[in-house]
């Protein structure tokens, strides 16, 4: 796993926790926990995107 991997399963990690955090509080945000899901699965997606060109090879 390389620097970038890293730092991104990172912010996914703390992303997911403000989510879970979020949910519990007693008025949960709505635009909050939309913020925080849009960039948690932007996050998601660049993770996924970074390991199909490693397994491909693809640029």
């Amino acid at each position: 796993m390389n620097a970038l991997n890293y730092r991104l399963l990172l912010v996914h990690s703390k992303l997911d926790a403000e989510v879970r955090r979020e949910h519990k509080r007693r008025f949960p945000d709505a635009l909050r926990l939309l913020r925080l899901k849009k960039l948690r699965l932007a996050i998601k997606d660049r993770m996924y995107r970074l390991a199909f060109v490693r397994q491909t090879g693809a640029a």
